[in-house]
């Protein structure tokens, strides 16, 4: 089963409550995304959005440039039907982020829980490029090195804050960090690694 085949499925088999990373309100992401100051026409992507609820909150702060990134239709389409008209609002992206091309640049470039499924050499360094070519400020979180080693059945890599923010810079500067216990909708907890960062 490749990448996108087993996130297709899980977003076609699987309902929001049935998945660990389920968020009833993004609170951690949205205080970190405010901290970077962004005017309200600032645009702004979603790395591995799904159909998580950072784009209902990003719109109802009054954002207008909003782009969503998923490598799974099925998620997007979820999306786009919880959101009904708003979804004309927001551009929608279906992709494997290793594919991404971005076409402009990004104030804000946030990722929960997408760049520790990246576990190569290659694949993180080509991931920490893209970020360097294209992104004012950064937003990403990870499980911590106390976290989960698996997710959704796949591998992923552990970070600390530490070694999370050193995989970006010296491009990216360290703004913020912290870690963070996520409540899954199911009972257990996990605990992930944050960092804010921007260009010097």
């Amino acid at each position: 089963m490749t990448n996108k085949e087993h996130w297709e499925n899980i977003y076609t088999t699987k309902t929001p409550a049935e998945v660990s990373w389920t968020e009833t309100y993004p609170k951690t992401s949205i205080e970190l995304l405010a901290a970077c100051n962004a005017p309200k026409d600032a645009a702004i992507i979603d790395i591995g959005g799904g159909d998580s609820l950072v784009v209902d909150s990003l719109l109802a702060l009054g954002y207008t440039d909003i782009s969503v990134l998923d490598i799974s239709a099925a998620a997007i389409e979820r999306a786009k039907n919880r959101l009904g008209e708003d979804a004309s609002k927001i551009t929608w992206i279906v992709a494997d982020i290793l594919d991404f091309k971005p076409t402009k640049n990004y104030y804000i470039w946030h990722d929960r829980a997408v760049f520790h499924f990246l576990t190569t050499t290659l694949d993180i360094a080509q991931y920490t490029q893209l970020v360097g070519q294209c992104v004012r400020n950064m937003v990403v979180g990870t499980f911590s090195q106390n976290g989960p080693k698996k997710c959704s059945g796949l591998d992923i890599s552990q970070y600390s804050t530490r070694t999370l923010a050193q995989t970006f810079e010296p491009k990216l500067h360290l703004c913020d960090s912290f870690y963070t216990d996520h409540h899954t909708p199911f009972g257990t907890i996990q605990n992930f690694a944050f960092v804010r960062m921007s260009v010097k």
